[in-house]
């Protein structure tokens, strides 16, 4: 078997071959726009192929930057179009793909990799855990009633600005510019290239499917939020795609206006950030169901001093971790000093204070898992009865880490 990079001669190839990897078949572009795979970098895959020169395999990555503690922008690169035929799986081509693509990132320069994974217990072996997560919220229509907020702010209101509902294919550029804004203070959230959007290229409301888009505008007139929905074919369900907002308010008002909305039975919030105030903000609590929770964005770190250093922190204190990465055999005793809220991670001798797995490490992260719930789990040995809690304090973020691009 060799595994290659490839080159944009290797396209149909390369597509192909993942196709039928997944049992899936190509689907044709819809009005002269691309489709999910249309984005494809071709200078970051790679294609396993057999001594006959026969495709039995592919991996790629996207370029990203994602959103650290902070609002920190670090690169990383979005591995995906991972892939097997069915004729050669379990005899080691996953495993081969996922050493040199690492191998190739760290070549880049690149410290963090991300994906999302199709099957939990498919890469935790590689080094990656998950980092970020999600759910559904369902209101039904006839409970959907906002509380006024007791604490006097302008929670359900249209926070000093202004609402209107435009059709998807007329605001495709206030979309991008919303959400650029969004995923800048949002841990977790990663970028949307241009071209993402030019190509339609993803989910929606990336893709140019039809859909309403509530724009909610400032005081100034100025785009800052906006929520993508559809209705279901007997009008009966409207479901919301995402709901982009860096203020809480702008959010609640996006979310008060489809709550409202005449006709229907029930507002399905897909994506919905776990601990989200907006439960709190109906007047029935119970009429908010949260469903289908689950892992989103894995996190997989190349350098572990490099990453603990690239992000922000917002509790002094010092930290002993002895990292294990069973992968790629390697196993290093850091020290990680936090003061000010910047971070300095050297090579120790002292004793640790924590001992984890590299997946592990990724999980506690960007503070979407406290490290004293791996300790409880049994994942990480912590050495001394306070360490747990000192590295739940040093770890938590500003705000609970996000992520809403499907890639």
């Amino acid at each position: 078997m060799e595994i290659r990079p490839t080159t944009d001669q290797d396209l149909d190839v390369f597509v192909d071959t993942l196709h039928a990897a997944f049992g899936f078949f190509r689907e044709n572009p819809a009005e002269g726009r691309g489709v999910w795979w249309s984005a494809i970098e071709m200078d970051r895959n790679l294609l396993a192929v057999t001594a006959q020169g026969q495709p039995i395999g592919t991996a790629g990555a996207y370029t990203f930057e994602l959103t650290l503690p902070g609002g920190i922008l670090a690169p990383a690169a979005g591995v995906t179009l991972v892939g097997v035929l069915p004729t050669h799986r379990r005899q080691g081509v996953l495993t081969a793909l996922m050493r040199q693509q690492l191998a190739g990132l760290r070549a880049r320069g690149e410290f963090l990799a991300v994906l999302t994974a199709s099957e939990a217990p498919i890469y935790g072996r590689f080094g990656y855990g998950p980092a970020t997560f999600t759910s559904r919220l369902t209101v039904p229509r006839h409970r959907a009633a906002l509380t006024p907020p007791r604490a006097g702010a302008t929670a359900g209101t249209l926070a000093g600005g202004s609402a209107e509902v435009l059709l998807r294919a007329r605001c495709g550029e206030i979309l991008e510019e919303v959400y650029d804004q969004y995923r800048r203070v949002q841990p977790g959230a990663l970028s949307r290239p241009h071209r993402w959007w030019a190509l339609g290229a993803g989910q929606p409301p990336v893709a140019a499917t039809p859909r309403y888009v509530a724009v909610h505008r400032d005081a100034h007139g100025v785009p800052d939020g906006y929520a993508s929905y559809s209705l279901s074919g007997d009008s009966e369900t409207l479901t919301v795609d995402e709901t982009i907002a860096a203020d809480d308010a702008v959010f609640t008002a996006l979310a008060g206006l489809v709550l409202q909305h005449d006709l229907v039975k029930q507002i399905v919030f897909r994506n919905h950030p776990p601990g989200h105030p907006l439960r709190w903000q109906l007047a029935d609590y119970r009429a908010g169901q949260v469903t289908d929770e689950k892992d989103w964005l894995w996190l997989r770190l190349l350098d572990v001093p490099r990453a603990l250093a690239a992000r922000a922190w917002f509790t002094d204190g010092d930290l002993v971790l002895d990292v294990s990465d069973p992968f790629l055999g390697e196993h290093g005793c850091h020290l990680l000093s936090v003061r000010g809220g910047r971070a300095e991670c050297v090579p120790t001798d002292l004793d640790p204070d924590l001992s984890l797995d590299v997946r592990d490490l990724a999980s506690v992260y960007l503070g979407g898992t406290a490290p004293s719930t791996l300790v409880h789990a049994g994942h990480i040995r912590a050495h001394s009865p306070e360490a747990a809690a000192r590295a739940d304090a040093l770890f938590r973020p500003e705000r609970a880490p996000h992520c809403l691009h499907w890639f």
